[in-house]
């Protein structure tokens, strides 16, 4: 079954040219287009989609606070967030509202096609190097107090889930983590899902986001103090 795309973004040409290029694809389909987040949300009362490709910023909506409205409806689609990184002031807000990951607009098509695809499968994608330059960009937005904040949920994490979680947060892959820890691939898999469980997060990107906010993770992809 081909997976239903969803295009969300101001700019046509630029709905054009990812039309053509999934278009080309066996295993995809566009089914929906949207100019900006309203629009795209009042569509999504009518149509079936699996992936949204969401734009950051447009009018009337923008793509943070659509991405927050589809993510908080029962069974959404999975939203994949567009960002040029120049103009990326939300990308990370939108990490926060739900998006299961996010691409640079001039990412190459394969690259782009295979997010889609991974997304649609569950997992977050979170680009080591851009989750590390975006995260450390944007960190000093998160609270910094010097120290670790209390957050009992982290408590039930064991030593070495909490050292794959801080591993998770600085944008390392499963395969760098399990090099890194001298483990095994499926090893660190199976940890990273009990991290997920036990903590409530839906995804890779979540931990994250939780990890920075949590003082965890500092600016430079560094441990916070304990």
């Amino acid at each position: 079954m081909s997976i239903r795309v969803m295009l969300v973004d101001d700019q046509v040409l630029l709905r054009t040219g990812f039309r053509m290029v999934l278009a080309a694809q066996p295993d995809m389909e566009v089914v929906a287009e949207a100019g900006d987040g309203a629009e795209a949300i009042e569509v999504l009362r009518s149509t079936a989609v699996d992936v949204v490709l969401m734009d950051v910023r447009m009018p009337r909506l923008d793509g943070v606070e659509a991405t927050r409205r589809i993510c908080a409806q029962t069974d959404p689609p999975k939203v994949l967030i567009l960002t040029t990184f120049d103009l990326d002031e939300y990308a990370f807000s939108g990490l926060k509202a739900g998006a299961s990951g996010f691409m640079l607009k001039d990412v190459p098509p394969a690259e782009l096609l295979g997010a889609i695809r991974s997304v649609h499968s569950g997992d977050a994608v979170v680009a080591p190097s851009t989750t590390r330059r975006l995260l450390d960009r944007f960190s000093p937005m998160l609270p910094s107090t010097g120290r670790e904040p209390e957050h009992k949920e982290l408590g039930r994490l064991t030593d070495r889930e909490r050292e794959v979680m801080l591993l998770v947060a600085q944008g390392l892959s499963n395969g760098e983590i399990a090099a890194r820890l001298v483990l095994s691939e499926a090893t660190v898999k199976t940890h990273v899902g009990r991290i997920l469980t036990k903590l409530g997060l839906r995804d890779r990107v979540q931990v994250v986001v939780l990890a920075y906010e949590s003082g965890l993770v500092r600016a430079g992809g560094g441990g916070g103090a304990a």
